[in-house]
């Protein structure tokens, strides 16, 4: 079980054998376990972790280690298995399905908004799908939906904070934006083609699942129990220190005034991210399922929650 603090240190407790696994020290009691989380350098991402990563939410037993990466980088990532637990996009998720499972909770949920698609100049919906491109990454959400959106269309890979830069210099014709470019680009100049969130909801009639946490089979279900309750915590905790933890999240804010950073972190860090809900659940399902039928996804996911 998962206890709230407000002091910082390291998580260095222990607890009985039958609680945690992990090497034995005196025969009943067992060595802090080190769990290592993954997650994208967002300011969602951080609100998200706050309680875990500034000690505030602990869990007698073990020890949480954190690892910051770009979400393309952290979906390749997974499937090599690296860490514990991981944020990943979920059009990612059945290429890494034999090793993890989804947590319940951090899930990054849009409601009638999501990726974009930007261009320097207006463009119809059918004048952009005969246009290049830059996509943030291959397994990423985005890409997927844009696949779904424009089956035909051509794409070129782009780290995601170069494609606007990269758009305003002429070097690609229009770009697909996620994280805080959702809310900055109109500063740059950039017209919105088209919110694939809007798009999905108006097609499926869903919510757009994102991106989600997943965490490694092979820690066992006690653990995985564990560690699933104590990301809720976390977020529970941001949720109910909102300043706090939105003060924290500022320093990964890139390009966004504290306003527009509490919008953001509004967005995507909310009630969904404790519990996804029947329909939230139900739009991963569909979102996979479609991107199998129409050949995105070379087999069928199957999606299994923890917590």
């Amino acid at each position: 079980m998962s206890t709230v603090g407000t002091s910082p240190g390291k998580l260095s407790a222990e607890v009985p054998a039958a609680q945690v696994k992990g090497p034995m020290r005196s025969g009943t009691l067992i060595e802090t376990r080190e769990i290592t989380i993954a997650h994208s350098p967002d300011s969602d991402d951080a609100f998200m972790f706050y309680g875990l990563a500034t000690n505030k939410v602990r869990v007698p037993g073990l020890r949480f280690t954190h690892a910051l990466c770009d979400i393309e980088t952290l979906n390749r990532k997974a499937m090599e298995g690296i860490y514990d637990v991981t944020a990943i996009s979920f059009h990612a998720y059945p290429y890494i399905q034999e090793n993890y499972a989804l947590l319940s909770s951090g899930g990054s949920v849009g409601e009638g908004y999501g990726p974009m698609i930007v261009a320097l100049r207006p463009l119809t919906q059918s004048e952009v799908k005969r246009k290049r491109i830059a996509v943030p990454g291959t397994l990423t959400t985005a890409y997927l939906l844009l696949q779904l959106f424009a089956p035909e269309v051509e794409t070129e890979v782009v780290p995601f904070d170069q494609i606007i830069p990269q758009v305003l210099e002429g070097k690609q014709e229009a770009g697909l934006i996620i994280h805080e470019g959702q809310l900055s680009y109109s500063k740059s100049g950039l017209q919105r083609v088209v919110d694939l969130g809007r798009w999905w909801q108006e097609v499926t009639g869903l919510p757009l699942p994102l991106g989600g946490n997943a965490i490694r089979r092979s820690l066992g279900p006690e653990l995985m129990a564990s560690v699933a309750a104590a990301l809720r915590d976390s977020i529970q905790y941001a949720l109910d220190h909102r300043e706090e933890a939105l003060s924290y999240a500022m320093q990964f804010a890139r390009d966004l005034d504290p306003q527009l950073a509490d919008k953001f972190v509004g967005m995507y860090v909310n009630q969904r991210t404790l519990d996804y809900g029947p329909d939230g659940r139900e739009a991963v399902h569909r979102l996979l399922d479609m991107g199998h039928k129409a050949g995105v996804i070379p087999h069928p996911a199957r999606v299994e929650f923890v917590g």
